[in-house]
């Protein structure tokens, strides 16, 4: 195990020298405001941990060591000095459907894996992946995940037990079980919630407090006054270190597999709230930040966590923020916040065992409140195009659960992109007065157009899913137009692939065929290189394929006028 441990630890290593990424980096010199933020994002670290253990119905010790070591592998790879690398709510729910009658080495199996593709998508140079996941499919699986967990902690702060089962099971569940309501344990909940919504009315004056942990401060201090658990109240419990230990995931091949297909969701879910995390806070400071350096960072944080049997985590806003408002000057803060969490792991066990479970299920319930109000969610409706999928994206969490609503909405904001990708859309052009500015005739009637030339402009990147397409509307459009020349502007494609090259090919064909004058314009580099790779092909070497290149649309025009008039 040892070996195996050793062998893989050499080879991140040098995936991560590969992407050119220095394992310590300037860190910068650590600030008084650094001690500071540390301290808030401990106060907010803390809570939120033991909040999301209950959310994925483990321990609360397997959250802390998440937290601790992303709050110290993150900083020496990642791009932003304010991201806090913790667990997540999210995270958390989706670690919890796949422990759904499974075993905990699956789990953890799905965080070690999910780190490797953070790594290898880091290394492919992938930090565009976060784009795939659409804003309203983020809100609409976070509001059906709120949802999901806050109805979960009901029970939990009414000292009741509901069946087990999908998201309006267990309502019916609850309401049958409502009459056998723990009266102490739901006045500890509800007190402690309203408490907590109090609190964070007041953090908008004064943004010192901290309502979770005020909240289980008190609620530890009740404990140690009062015989609770005697009265029926349910606790924490003894947090135990003894199993913890560096242990690779033991998995047969069946869980392996099973692993392997969740993983991706997952990674998605994880970097797109990240990324976008990190863009929003580095915004107003203009911090320079780095999608495939925070894939790298996450990658290498999940991965240890996995080792350490803890939580997935990623870049949360809510800590990650508290970063940024605490004064973080540099990356220091993390790192002290880690040894704030530390100093709770080793001497703090005892006093976090008397936390009352209602109080902490009222803390969950308050912190993931203010995704319950679906005023953003209504709000992105009103703006048609692909809002409608997040409306998709909540029936299928609350319908399906966790795990499979994950992989809906995922699968559903790729499909969309791949859809719209490959509807190619095509502009017929023509001159704006006498400027040498060429747009779309159908926004813009007052263009000049010519009878018998043809300028068409694909809207988007010719690739491998639209490209024939593309090519077949503009053979079409120039048989009905009966024109002689067709000039097409390629300003939006940086390359060729192959089957590009090839549906150009056809295309050529065709026109040489129909005796028709073809010219490409505004042709980059890349692209021209391209072309003459084709051109250069061996059945092209008895008949070369006609078209001329022209870096400019006026001077193709120009050239089609000429030959008219002097052909």
């Amino acid at each position: 195990m040892l070996i195996l441990l050793f062998i893989m630890s050499f080879n991140m290593l040098q995936m991560i020298r590969s992407l050119n990424y220095k394992l310590s980096p300037n860190l910068g010199r650590p600030a008084i405001s650094d001690v500071l933020a540390a301290l808030s994002v401990a106060g907010v670290l803390l809570p939120e941990a033991v909040a999301y253990a209950a959310i994925a119905g483990i321990a609360p010790i397997h959250a802390l060591l998440a937290g601790l070591i992303g709050l110290v592998v993150y900083p020496f790879i990642g791009s932003s000095r304010f991201a806090i690398v913790s667990p997540t709510s999210s995270a958390a729910a989706i670690f919890a459907g796949a422990l759904a009658g499974s075993h905990l080495e699956l789990a953890f199996g799905l965080v070690f894996v999910t780190g490797l593709l953070f790594l290898a998508a880091a290394l492919l140079r992938m930090g565009f992946i976060g784009s795939f996941i659409s804003r309203p499919v983020m809100q609409g699986f976070a509001w059906a995940l709120a949802l999901m967990i806050m109805l979960k902690q009901l029970p939990h702060m009414l000292g009741i037990s509901v069946q087990a089962g999908a998201f309006f099971q267990q309502v019916i569940s609850l309401i049958d079980r409502l009459p056998k309501t723990h009266l102490l344990s739901a006045a500890l909940g509800l007190g402690a919630l309203i408490l907590w919504l109090g609190l964070h009315q007041l953090r908008k004056t004064w943004t010192f407090i901290a309502p979770s942990f005020i909240v289980l401060l008190l609620g530890i201090a009740l404990s140690g006054f009062f015989p609770l658990r005697q009265a029926g109240v349910e606790l924490v419990g003894h947090i135990d270190l003894g199993h913890i230990a560096l242990h690779f995931p033991q998995l047969n091949q069946t869980d392996w597999l099973r692993a392997i297909e969740l993983a991706p969701a997952l990674m998605m879910i994880i970097f797109a709230e990240s990324w976008e995390s990190v863009r929003t806070l580095a915004a107003p400071t203009g911090d320079k930040v780095g999608a495939n350096r925070e894939l790298a960072g996450l990658g290498l944080s999940n991965i240890v966590t996995a080792l350490v049997q803890g939580l997935p985590v990623g870049a949360g806003f809510s800590a990650s923020s508290a970063n940024q408002n605490g004064g973080a000057a540099t990356k220091w803060a993390s790192f002290m916040a880690g040894a704030a969490i530390l100093a709770l792991i080793m001497f703090a066990r005892p006093e976090l065992g008397l936390l009352p479970i209602p109080v902490l299920a009222a803390v969950v319930f308050g912190i993931l409140s203010h995704h319950l109000w679906p005023g953003e969610l209504l709000h992105s409706l009103g703006h048609g195009r692909d809002s409608w999928i997040a409306i998709i994206c909540v029936l299928s969490v609350l319908l399906l659960g966790v795990t499979f609503g994950m992989v809906v909405s995922v699968g559903l904001s790729i499909g969309l992109a791949i859809f719209q990708f490959s509807r190619p859309l095509l502009a017929e052009l023509g001159r704006y007065g006498q400027t040498h500015d060429y747009l779309d005739k159908t926004r813009h009637a007052e263009v000049m157009t010519w009878p018998h030339i043809l300028i068409m402009r694909p809207e988007e990147p010719l690739f491998f899913a639209n490209a024939e397409q593309i090519f077949s509307d503009i053979q079409a459009r120039a048989q009905a137009k009966h024109v002689q020349t067709i000039i097409i502007s390629l300003e939006m494609t940086e390359d060729l692939d192959a089957t590009t090259l090839n549906a150009l090919r056809d295309f050529l064909i065709f026109a040489q065929k129909n005796q028709l004058t073809v010219y490409l314009a505004r042709v980059r580099d890349v692209t021209r290189h391209a072309l003459q790779h084709m051109q250069a092909l061996p059945h092209q070497a008895k008949a070369r394929l006609p078209y001329a290149l022209f870096w400019s649309v006026d001077d193709a025009v120009q050239m089609a006028i000429f030959l008219v008039k002097n052909p």
